[in-house]
């Protein structure tokens, strides 16, 4: 277990929303002891005890349902030390102590390459750890430009690609439902299952992220790595054990069995748009373009699907469908498994009856199935839905991860090629955007989102032949 973590990006959104509530939730459940070192750093021109200030105000308002014994532990026992991560005699003033340690760049991806440059002149104690936040690079050749930098650095176990959503409870228990329910496993398959619906759609606006998001957009911040890394999971072979190495083969398998895609169907298959103007919780939201800190000329979309297929015995025919969107009227967030219609009735005219659909709840550790059960007339049936909560966690999913970056267990981390592969399968898509093929719509701050135009598409391509 390493005792020492310095965070570079200390004073950001991350650190003060995510890791240091993490770190307290650590510390409340005893894992982390009285030697531990935290060394913070970032560019603001403060000292250690105006850091320890503004980190307890920040776990009082993100962490206060953790004790206020670990909250206070945690921010006094924060260092401070203000560096560029491009000045290497900067940079060694934070990583400078005995041992190893897990160096964590809660950092935009564009300044990934330069810090990880600077470190590797400032040279790591045997056995560090480097964590590095999603997404990881901003297409395909920065990827694997990351990925050989850190080749020269430390062994690929110690390399943290994390991301928070294969921490969280309701993801780690698509893979429970399917892979430990005999009532599941055998018909988890495109015989029976139609389309699988990941989406994150979020009733937040911008929310000051501009710096970050407008450089990102809704394709690379969410679907390159949270919804793919779900897509995996829900779409993987049954791995021989949960293991990093099995668990992570199989998730690759996954992405190397989706179909590429063409500019016709990137046509045809994804959406782009970005919200305007418009009313949201019962409050104004301005168009995105007019959001502060927002460049109307990078044309970055604030809602992204894609359509996609794989290429496998066990789903081939089965359409999964990737969304998120911010400034959406509902705040849905979940896989959806729909199941085929069963192929006769036998009650004659039993009225509208639709297909099962499994649900995974993304935010609330919910799990439902929505059914058809008996209706009110004799032979009629109506919907009928149960709903489990899931046990909540003993660690909120920053806390696992810091946990896992910590003790070594790299299972829920992704490794380099996984990285890659799933650049590989989006950068067709932001090329095609880029060239304007798929048009940029636009839908209003608490709507449901741009218009479907794929039977458009469709018509458009059916004249042109």
């Amino acid at each position: 277990m390493i005792n020492r973590l310095a965070v570079f990006g200390a004073t950001g959104d991350l650190c003060a929303r995510f890791l240091l509530p993490g770190l307290a939730a650590l510390c409340a459940r005893g894992h982390l002891d009285d030697s531990f070192e935290l060394v913070c750093s970032d560019q603001d021109d403060w000292d250690t005890e105006q850091f320890r200030s503004w980190a307890a105000e920040q776990l009082d308002e993100h962490g206060d349902e953790l004790p206020a014994e670990a909250r206070r532990a945690v921010a006094g026992a924060a260092r401070f030390v203000r560096a560029d991560v491009t000045d290497p005699d900067e940079v060694a003033a934070v990583i400078a102590g005995e041992g190893p340690l897990a160096v964590y760049l809660a950092l935009p991806p564009s300044l990934f390459s330069s810090a990880l440059s600077t470190v590797e002149r400032c040279g790591l104690p045997g056995g560090s750890r480097i964590v590095l936040e999603k997404p990881f690079g901003e297409n395909l050749d920065s990827a694997v430009e990351l990925n050989q930098m850190l080749a020269g650095m430390v062994p690929e176990d110690a390399v943290f690609r994390v991301d928070h959503f294969l921490a969280m409870a309701t993801v780690e228990n698509v893979l429970g439902a399917r892979l430990v329910n005999r009532v599941l496993e055998p018909v988890w398959n495109s015989a029976h299952i139609s389309e699988v619906e990941i989406v994150w759609d979020e009733d937040l606006a911008l929310e000051g992220r501009a710096g970050y998001y407008d450089n990102a957009g809704a394709l690379r911040d969410m679907v390159q790595n949270h919804l793919l890394q779900l897509l995996c999971l829900v779409a993987m072979e049954p791995p021989n054990s949960l293991s990093e190495r099995d668990l992570r083969d199989r998730k690759v398998d996954v992405l190397r069995s989706v179909r590429p895609l063409s500019d016709d169907d990137v046509v045809r298959g994804t959406r782009r748009a970005r919200y305007g103007a418009g009313r949201l919780n019962g409050s104004v939201v301005p168009a995105y373009v007019d959001e502060e800190g927002v460049d109307p000329k990078r044309e970055t979309e604030t809602y992204a699907e894609v359509q996609l297929e794989l290429d496998s015995r066990r789903w081939a025919g089965t359409t999964f469908r990737l969304r998120t969107g911010k400034a959406l009227g509902s705040n849905r967030k979940e896989v959806a498994v729909h199941f085929k219609p069963v192929p006769h009735l036998p009650f004659g005219s039993a009225g509208e009856v639709q297909p099962n659909v499994l649900r995974f709840g993304l935010e609330h550790e919910t799990v439902s199935l929505d059914l058809m059960g008996a209706g009110a007339q004799v032979r009629s049936f109506a919907p009928l839905t149960l709903t489990a909560q899931m046990t909540e966690p003993d660690l909120p999913p920053y806390g696992r991860l810091l946990l896992d970056a910590l003790s070594g267990n790299a299972a829920l981390s992704i490794r380099g090629d996984e990285a890659e592969e799933a650049w590989r399968l989006l950068d067709p898509v932001l090329s095609a955007w880029e060239r304007c093929l798929v048009p940029m719509q636009e839908y209003p701050a608490g709507g449901d989102g741009p218009p479907d135009t794929s039977a458009e598409h469709d018509e458009s391509a059916d004249a042109q032949r």
